[in-house]
C-alpha cells in the first residue's frame, strides 16, 4: 500500500504536471533569465515579488506628501491620531483601500509614498474620503 500511495502521489504532484511546468518554466526563463534572479537571496526575492508584510506605520506617516494640506492641519492630525489607534488588521485594510493591496511592493519601505489631498468640495461634511489607487492619492475632505 505504501508503494502504491507513494507512486500515486508522485504521479499527481510531479509526473502529471511535468510537461505543463516545463513549458511554463521555459517561457518564464525566456522573459526573466535565471541569471537575473540569482543575485537575490530567497527572502529578498520573496519581498521583491510579493511585497512587505510587516510595516513601520510611523515611517509611512513620515513619508506622506500633502497637497492643499500642511502636516499641522487639524484634519491631518486627526487622521493620524485615528490611524495609529487602529489595530494592525484595520491598518492593512487601509492599505487595501489606498493601493489595492495589503502589502507594500518594492524592496525598501522608506521609498513608499502616498499623497493626502483635499478634494476641495463645497460641503466636506457630505463627502467621504476616496482614493486614486493608481496614483496613491487619498482625497480627504476637511
Amino acid at each position: 500500500r505504501k508503494e502504491y500511495v507513494d507512486l500515486y502521489v508522485n504521479y499527481i504532484f510531479n509526473k502529471s504536471v511535468q510537461k505543463p511546468f516545463e513549458n511554463f518554466m521555459q517561457g518564464f526563463l525566456r522573459g526573466c533569465p535565471a541569471r537575473n534572479w540569482k543575485m537575490f537571496f530567497p527572502e529578498e526575492l520573496q519581498v521583491l515579488l510579493q511585497g512587505h508584510t510587516t510595516f513601520d506605520w510611523h515611517l509611512l506617516e513620515k513619508n506622506v506628501m500633502y497637497g492643499q494640506y500642511k502636516k499641522s492641519d487639524q484634519t491631518i492630525r486627526n487622521f493620524w491620531t485615528v490611524f495609529h489607534e487602529l489595530p494592525g488588521e484595520k491598518k492593512k485594510m487601509f492599505l487595501v483601500f489606498l493601493s489595492g493591496s495589503d502589502r507594500i511592493s518594492g524592496y525598501n519601505l522608506k521609498h513608499f509614498r502616498f499623497h493626502i489631498e483635499d478634494p476641495e468640495v463645497e460641503n466636506p461634511d457630505e463627502s467621504s474620503p476616496y482614493v486614486s489607487t493608481c496614483r496613491l492619492i487619498l482625497f480627504l475632505p476637511r
